[in-house]
C-alpha cells in the first residue's frame, strides 16, 4: 500500500474542500491515487448528502450570467454552511454552471432541470458537491430576465454576498455601452440601498399594512385626534415608499437626482424611450 502523506491529504482537501479525515480515508481506499480518490468521494455523494441535508446553510454566494448581447441574464443564489466552502473553486464553478443553466433553461424548478450536456440534473451536481466539499449545499433561488431591446446590467458585491440584476428596456436603438453603464450603476445603487420595488404600486400590500399598523400606534401616542392621526400616517407611508422604491430614491452617486431622473436624463441624451420597472436582488 502506498504511503499516504500529509501533503497528499492536503492536496485532496484543497481540490475538494472535503474534511481532512475523509480525504485521508479516500486516499487509503484508492492507494494514494488523487484522481481515484476524487471519484471515490463523488461516488459517496448520496449518503453524505442525506446526512448533511438537515444542517443549516446560512452562508453561500451569489453569481450572475449576462449574455454577450446583454439581453439575457440570470442571477443565482446558492447556500452552504461556511464562507470557506462558499469561496472554494468547486463551489464557485457549480454556482456558475447553474447560472448558465438558468439563462438557457429558465428559472422554474431549477434543481430538477436536466443539464444542457445531458449528464444528469442540477440536483445531481448538488449531491456530488456535498460529497466533495463536505457541507450541506442547497439551491436557494434564481431569476432570469430576457429583453427584446435594451440591456441587462449586473453587479456582484462583497465576493458574492450581494447580487443584483437590472433590466432596462429600450424602445429603439441606443448605445449599448452607455445603457450597460447605466444599468450597472443602478444595480450598484440597489446593492447599497433598502430597495424593495421600483415603483410604489409594486410594493406588497401586506408590507404597507404592517408599516401602517406601526405608524398608527406611534401616532396615537401623541394624543392627537383621529383626523390628524390619519394625515400623519399618510405622510409617513409616503415617506416610507420613497425610501424603499428605487425610482424615487436619491441616486447614490449623484444624490441631487432620483434614480428615475437618472433614467429619464439618459433617455433624453440617447434619444430613445427607456423603461426601468424591475430588478432582482439576493443577499447573504
Amino acid at each position: 500500500m502506498a504511503e499516504i502523506t500529509a501533503a497528499a491529504v492536503k492536496e485532496l482537501r484543497e481540490l475538494t474542500g472535503v474534511p481532512m479525515m475523509d480525504c485521508k480515508k479516500a486516499l487509503v481506499e484508492t492507494n494514494g491515487d488523487i484522481e481515484a480518490a476524487k471519484d471515490f468521494l463523488r461516488k459517496r455523494g448520496q449518503a453524505k448528502a442525506i446526512k448533511k441535508s438537515s444542517r443549516e446553510t446560512n452562508d453561500g454566494a451569489i453569481a450572475a450570467f449576462v449574455s454577450d448581447d446583454s439581453r439575457i441574464a440570470s442571477l443565482v443564489k446558492l447556500s452552504c454552511e461556511t464562507d470557506f466552502v462558499a469561496k472554494n473553486e468547486r463551489f464557485q464553478n457549480l454556482l456558475q454552471t447553474i447560472c448558465n443553466q438558468v439563462a438557457t433553461q429558465g428559472d422554474s424548478e431549477v434543481p430538477s432541470q436536466n443539464l444542457i450536456d445531458g449528464s444528469g440534473t442540477i440536483q445531481d451536481l448538488l449531491t456530488q458537491s456535498v460529497a466533495e466539499l463536505g457541507e450541506n449545499i442547497q439551491f436557494a433561488d434564481a431569476k432570469r430576465f430576457e429583453l427584446n431591446e435594451g440591456v441587462i446590467g449586473s453587479y456582484i458585491h462583497m465576493t458574492g454576498k450581494i447580487g443584483v440584476l437590472v433590466p432596462i428596456a429600450a424602445n429603439g436603438t441606443a448605445d449599448k455601452d452607455q445603457l450597460t453603464s447605466l444599468a450597472r450603476d443602478i444595480a450598484m445603487h440597489i446593492a447599497a440601498t433598502p430597495a424593495e420595488a421600483v415603483l410604489p404600486e409594486q410594493v406588497d400590500q401586506s408590507v404597507l399594512d404592517k408599516e401602517k399598523e406601526v405608524f398608527v400606534a406611534q401616532a396615537r401616542e401623541s394624543g392627537k385626534p383621529d383626523n390628524i392621526i390619519e394625515k400623519m400616517v399618510s405622510g409617513r407611508i409616503q415617506k416610507f415608499l420613497k425610501e424603499i422604491c428605487v425610482s424615487s430614491q436619491p441616486f447614490v452617486k449623484d444624490p441631487q437626482r432620483t434614480v428615475q431622473q437618472l433614467v429619464d436624463d439618459k433617455a433624453k441624451e440617447l434619444g430613445v424611450e427607456l423603461r426601468f420597472d424591475s430588478f432582482a436582488k439576493y443577499n447573504f
